[in-house]
């Protein structure tokens, strides 16, 4: 099996060479890499024009300013193979990851798409408790514990490429949950192959999380998606404003009442997030537990950048998408 590697950057010159080195050193290698550079600033295309090519040719396509899905869909169109590997820059995959995923698609019969695994690098007690403020909690798949799939970790024939229509190219985020949906929605057979993993590096301060979630939530709204995230963000908060309401009557001593019930709500939430990661990568339930203080305060955070980012959109857009899947 014959596979081209799809990876979109921009200003990764920290991470660009690793995820190289990985990849040309698969038990399994690609015929094949192909980079889009979206207008690199740093050292990014030094790096990757200078690498050895002797293991695996690197094709790099050079683009002035595109955001991800313009430039997985460039890459996707240049690739001279028929099976394409979608991978991100910032992530780091395992040495077998390629070869598990080549033998998940030639162990069925008509298989078109494998998505593998990733799981967040969790080096600190900030990214410990980010997982499990924002990161879908992992289910158990064919025997295993495995997170939400992923264009981290993804094998799919180029023919389910063409026919999805590619990528969307005006969203800076949501444009993977997009492309997935409609392949959920196409007549393709979708395989699992667990043991395929990613190592994915999340956001590892406050500040550059917080200015991320922004973004997201702006092209969630965007995208047409907001039922699945702004919806229940922006009822509970409804329901606060609301409580808030007999100050009016009763004076500003009630607004207490309000914060108190705030309060509780993220500490509800946080304990939530505890149970539901307490068999994953996290430290234990009890170290999860120890680290609540954090965690509340992080879940307050990314409700702000929810709601910044909707108000952003509510002044820049006219109407969103209609929902997709």
């Amino acid at each position: 099996m014959k596979i081209s590697v799809i990876i979109p950057v921009r200003n990764e010159e920290q991470s660009i060479g690793q995820l190289l080195d990985s990849l040309t050193n698969q038990t399994l290698r690609p015929s094949e890499i192909v980079i889009t550079d979206s207008g690199s600033s740093d050292r990014t295309l030094e790096i990757i024009s200078d690498y050895d090519q002797t293991r695996v040719p690197i094709r790099l396509i050079r683009e002035s300013i595109s955001l991800p899905g313009r430039g997985r869909n460039l890459a996707a169109a240049q690739a001279t193979n028929e099976w394409l590997a979608f991978i991100d820059a910032g992530n780091v995959p395992e040495p077998t990851w390629l070869e598990l995923l080549a033998k998940r698609a030639q162990s069925l019969d008509g298989v078109d798409v494998v998505y593998g695994a990733y799981e967040p690098v969790v080096d600190t007690l900030f990214k410990r408790c980010s997982v499990m403020a924002y990161v879908s909690p992992p289910v158990m798949v064919e025997g295993s514990l495995v997170r939400s799939r992923s264009v981290v970790s993804l094998l799919m024939k180029r023919s389910v490429w063409q026919a999805v229509g590619g990528f969307p190219e005006d969203l800076r985020s949501a444009e993977d949950l997009l492309f997935m949906n409609k392949i959920d929605q196409g007549n393709f057979r979708i395989a699992y192959e667990p043991e395929a993993l990613v190592h994915w590096q999340i956001q590892p301060t406050p500040w550059l999380m917080f200015k991320r979630f922004v973004t997201y939530s702006r092209n969630n709204l965007r995208a047409g998606l907001w039922r699945r995230w702004q919806k229940p963000i922006f009822t509970r908060y409804g329901l606060l404003l609301l409580s808030a309401f007999p100050a009016l009557a009763f004076g500003v001593r009630w607004l207490l009442i309000t914060l108190l019930l705030w309060i509780a709500m993220l500490i509800a939430r946080a304990a939530v997030s505890i149970w539901r990661n307490r068999e994953c990568r996290t430290g234990g339930i009890l170290n999860a537990s120890a680290s609540l203080p954090v965690l509340v305060m992080l879940i307050a955070l990314l409700d702000a950048a929810t709601i910044i980012g909707t108000l952003q959109w509510a002044v820049t857009a006219k109407t969103p998408r209609p929902p997709s899947g």
